[in-house]
C-alpha cells in the first residue's frame, strides 16, 4: 500500500495544480501553523487565492460548493444500490462528480456506514478527493464528521474514544477538554476527515432537553464558554492546517434550553433577549474569539429574536442580524441537517435551501432530495431571486476557509500511517485519564462508599445491554466477580423481581439508569433493589438529574456516558481504587421541580 501510494500521490497533486496554479501559487498557507495570527499580506493572499478560484467557476460549479451530503458505501469506487435511489448514480465518487460538491459528512449507522475499519475510511476519503480534484472546478472537499465525543461518536473503536462533553467538564481540567480535541482532530485528519461537527457550544439550561444534553459541556455559561475555547483550540490550533481539522460550534443561537427534539418536531425558545444574551451567547462568542472555523444553525423558533416563528436556520434577523451583524463572526455558517424536521414544518424542500442563503448560511448540510435542493438554488439565481452576489458571498467563504485549513494544498491522507496516528497507546491513556477524573459522586448518604474490602460478588443491572456487560467485565477484571442482568428503560415487573432476586443473593448491586424522568418505572426497579438490604449504588449512566428524582437510594454517582473508559474508571471508583473528584456541570434539580436545586454547580464529593 505504501509503494503504490508514493507511486501514484505526485499525479493526483498535479491534477489538483494545473487548474489552481495561480490560487496555489498565492495562498502560501502550507507551513502556517492554523492557529497564528497572519501578517496582512497573508490575509490578501488568500482573498487572491479564494477569488482566482471563484472566477473560473461555473454556477453549477459554485452552486456545489455550497452543498454537503452524506455518500453511501465504504468506497469511492463501490457500487451501492442506495447511491442511485439517493442521487441516481451507483458510487460515491460519481455523486461527487455529478453536483460538484462542496463537501460530504460521513456517517456509521444501519442506513449510511462509511465506517469499517480507520485505513478505510483513510482509502475512502483519498478516492472521494480524487473524484473532486479531477472534476468540475477541481476543488478538493470538506470532508466532515461528528465526532464530539461520548454518545455523538462516528469513528469508533480502534481509534481512541473520548466520554461526552459534560463528563470532560465534570473534570474541569480545561487542558484536558484541549488534549481531547486536539487527539480526535489529529486522529480524523488522519483519515482524510478535515472538519469535525464539534463541539457543541450549547448551554444546558432545561434539564428535560431531550437532544442535547450530556452533549453540552454545561448549564452554565462561564463553565461551558472555558471549555468551547479549549477545545476550539485543540481541533484546530495544535498542529500545522493539514494536521487539523475545522471545527464547528453548534447550535446556534442556542439549543440548550428546548425541550423538543429538532429532529422530530421544531422547538420554540421561549426566552427573552436579554436572558439569551446571557445565557446563550457566551460560548459562541468564546469559539468566535478563539477563531472557530465555522458555526452551525439550530432548527429551532426564537421569537424574542425573530418573532417570524420562521426557525433560526432560515431567519436573516438571526443568521445576519445577530450573529454576522451583532457578534461580528464572518466565517462560513452550515446548516444543522436539512433532513430534520424541525426545519422542514414550514416550508418545502425546494423552498429551504434558498430561503437559509438569504438568511446569510453558507453551507447546506444534507437535503433531503439534493437533486431538488441544487436545482432550486440555481434557478432561484437564474431568475434573479437570488443574487449571484449573494452565491459569491458563500463560496468565497467556504474557498477561504479551505484554504486556511490547508484543504487545497494537502487534499489527501497516507492510509500506509493510519495505525501509527489512529488509537494509539498514549491517545487511549489520555482519554482513560479524562474518564477517571469525570466520576462524580452525588450522594454517599449511607456511607456505602468507599469499600474497605472489595466485595467477592456484584450484581450489576439496570439500563442497557451492552453498558451492564462492560461494566460487569471491567468489575470482574478488577477483582470483583460481576454479573450482568439488564432491565431496560421500561423495566417490566418480571425484570424487576428477576433483578431482585438476583441482587438478594450478591454482595453489592449497581444499578445503570438512564433519564428516569421520562422512564420513571426505573424508580420501581430502585426501590425493589434497596428493599433486599444489599448496599445499592445508583449511576446515572447519562444525564446527572436522574439523581434529583425522589427514590430511597442513598448513594448516587454520575459518569455522563457509558463508553467504556467511563465504565472503567467507574468500576474503579466503586471499588475503590480510586475516589471520585468530578463535580456537577449543572444544577441538578429535585425531580421534576425544575425551581427546586437538590444538588448545585459544582457539589461533588470525595473521600
Amino acid at each position: 500500500m505504501t509503494n503504490r501510494l508514493a507511486r501514484t500521490r505526485p499525479r493526483r497533486i498535479h491534477a489538483l495544480a494545473v487548474p489552481l496554479a495561480g490560487l496555489l501559487a498565492v495562498a502560501g498557507l502550507g507551513a502556517t501553523a492554523s492557529g497564528s495570527t497572519p501578517a496582512a499580506p497573508a490575509v490578501t493572499a488568500t482573498d487572491a487565492a479564494a477569488q482566482r478560484a471563484l472566477h473560473g467557476m461555473t454556477l453549477e460549479e459554485k452552486v456545489g460548493q455550497l452543498f454537503v451530503t452524506w455518500v453511501n458505501g465504504k468506497s469511492a469506487d463501490e457500487v451501492n444500490p442506495k447511491n442511485q435511489a439517493d442521487f441516481g448514480v451507483d458510487t460515491a465518487a460519481q455523486v461527487i462528480r455529478k453536483y460538484h460538491l462542496g463537501g460530504v459528512i460521513y456517517f456509521n449507522n444501519d442506513t449510511r456506514d462509511n465506517f469499517d475499519d480507520p485505513t478505510q475510511v483513510a482509502k475512502l476519503s483519498n478516492g472521494l478527493q480524487q473524484a473532486a480534484i479531477t472534476s468540475g472546478a477541481h476543488i478538493p472537499l470538506q470532508i466532515g464528521t461528528d465526532q464530539e465525543g461520548g454518545t455523538v461518536t462516528r469513528m469508533g473503536a480502534p481509534a481512541t474514544e473520548f466520554p461526552n462533553s459534560m463528563a470532560i467538564a465534570a473534570g474541569r481540567s480545561t487542558d484536558a477538554a484541549t488534549q481531547a480535541a486536539t487527539i480526535i482532530g489529529h486522529e480524523l485528519r488522519a483519515v482524510g476527515i478535515n472538519q469535525d461537527f464539534a463541539p457543541d457550544s450549547d448551554v444546558n439550561s432545561n434539564p428535560a432537553n431531550p437532544v442535547i444534553g450530556v452533549r453540552s459541556f454545561a448549564g452554565q455559561p462561564g463553565l461551558a464558554s472555558q471549555f468551547v475555547t479549549a477545545e476550539v483550540k485543540g481541533y484546530q490550533d495544535s498542529g500545522l492546517p493539514f494536521e487539523t481539522v475545522s471545527s464547528t460550534a453548534k447550535h446556534f443561537p442556542g439549543h440548550g434550553d428546548a425541550a423538543t427534539d429538532s429532529h422530530t418536531g421544531l422547538p420554540r425558545i421561549d426566552r427573552s433577549e436579554a436572558d439569551w444574551r446571557k445565557i446563550d451567547v457566551p460560548p459562541f462568542k468564546a469559539a468566535i474569539a478563539a477563531g472557530i472555523d465555522s458555526i452551525m444553525s439550530a432548527h429551532i423558533q426564537f421569537p424574542s429574536l425573530d418573532p417570524s416563528g420562521e426557525p433560526a436556520t432560515l431567519s436573516k434577523p438571526i443568521i445576519t442580524g445577530k450573529l454576522r451583524d451583532e457578534l461580528g463572526y464572518h466565517g462560513v455558517v452550515i446548516t444543522d441537517s436539512l433532513e430534520m424536521q424541525g426545519v422542514r414544518e414550514l416550508h418545502s424542500d425546494a423552498e429551504i435551501p434558498v430561503l437559509a442563503l438569504k438568511a446569510g448560511v453558507d453551507q447546506l448540510l444534507m437535503p433531503v432530495h439534493l437533486d431538488v435542493a441544487v436545482s432550486s438554488v440555481i434557478n432561484a439565481v437564474k431568475s434573479g431571486d437570488l443574487p449571484m452576489q449573494r452565491i459569491d458571498e458563500s463560496v468565497l467563504r467556504v474557498l477561504k476557509l479551505k484554504l486556511k485549513r490547508g484543504i487545497l494544498t494537502s487534499p489527501f491522507d497516507n492510509p500506509a500511517l493510519v495505525a501509527k496516528k489512529v488509537g494509539t497507546p498514549a491517545h487511549l491513556a489520555t482519554a482513560q485519564g479524562i474518564a477517571d477524573r469525570s466520576i462524580t459522586a452525588i450522594a454517599n448518604d449511607a456511607g456505602v462508599l468507599p469499600f474497605k474490602e472489595k466485595p467477592a460478588a456484584a450484581l450489576v443491572t439496570g439500563w442497557g445491554v451492552a453498558s451492564t456487560q462492560t461494566l460487569a467485565d471491567r468489575l470482574t477484571a478488577h477483582g470483583t466477580k460481576a454479573t450482568a442482568l439488564q432491565t431496560g428503560q421500561t423495566p417490566s415487573d418480571a425484570a424487576i423481581a428477576q433483578a431482585a432476586a438476583a441482587a438478594a443473593k450478591t454482595d453489592l448491586v449497581v444499578v445503570l439508569t438512564n433519564n428516569i424522568g421520562g422512564f420513571p418505572l426505573q424508580t420501581k426497579l430502585l426501590q425493589a433493589l434497596m428493599a433486599t438490604g444489599k448496599p445499592v449504588v445508583a449511576v446515572a449512566a447519562q444525564i446527572p438529574y436522574d439523581a434529583g428524582y425522589a427514590n430511597p437510594v442513598p448513594t448516587w454517582l454520575a459518569t455522563y456516558g457509558y463508553i467504556t473508559p467511563s465504565l472503567e474508571a467507574l468500576a474503579k471508583v466503586v471499588l475503590g481504587e480510586t475516589a471520585p473528584s468530578g463535580k456537577l456541570p449543572v444544577d441538578v434539580p429535585a425531580g421534576a421541580d425544575v425551581n427546586t436545586v437538590k444538588y448545585p454547580f459544582g457539589h461533588g464529593l470525595s473521600w
